[in-house]
């Protein structure tokens, strides 16, 4: 006798291999689109504003690094300052480096309250650094959160036509 589906036991379906319906599809689906944008929104950095409380364009970034006003530092990595330069008066220091808040200190003269700007790509790496240094005790960080390549707080410094110098390991 051949089984058919009202003959099938409880036990094959169980054994059957599981088969995705069009509604798992579409979850599946609705899923996958939601994650994604979310990823991308904080890749990008979207939702960033400049010039807002504790931010900087670009362009006053480097115009306060120029003036002295603030200590402009990019916190990407030493690849990145290869590709790309890094921003005319910023002082590269990778956030990496397990001593980066001691030789952030040795540029600040030991001072937790000066003026300190951090830059990296897009803006995402800036502002949980911004987050960290406050919380060690540094007062008055600032985030520059169009980045060198541009978010969702405007171009970035390269398509702002912003001078950069070249890097080379020291």
């Amino acid at each position: 006798m051949t089984k058919t589906p009202e003959h099938t036991s409880k036990t094959d379906r169980a054994s059957a291999p599981a088969r995705m319906t069009r509604r798992g599809f579409g979850i599946l689906g609705g899923a996958a689109l939601v994650g994604g944008a979310v990823f991308a929104s904080r890749w990008y950095n979207i939702s960033a504003q400049a010039g807002v409380d504790g931010t900087l364009s670009t362009p006053d970034a480097h115009v306060a690094a120029l003036s002295g006003d603030v200590l402009l530092i990019d916190i990407r990595r030493p690849d990145e300052w290869q590709r790309t330069g890094v921003g005319e008066g910023a002082v590269p220091l990778d956030m990496r480096r397990d001593d980066f808040t001691d030789a952030l200190l040795a540029r600040t003269d030991g001072r937790t309250d000066t003026a300190v700007a951090l830059i990296c790509a897009r803006g995402v790496r800036s502002r949980g650094l911004t987050r960290r240094l406050t919380g060690a005790g540094f007062t008055n960080i600032i985030d520059v959160p169009e980045g060198m390549l541009g978010s969702g707080a405007g171009p970035g410094w390269l398509k702002r036509g912003l001078p950069v110098v070249a890097w080379a390991p020291a």
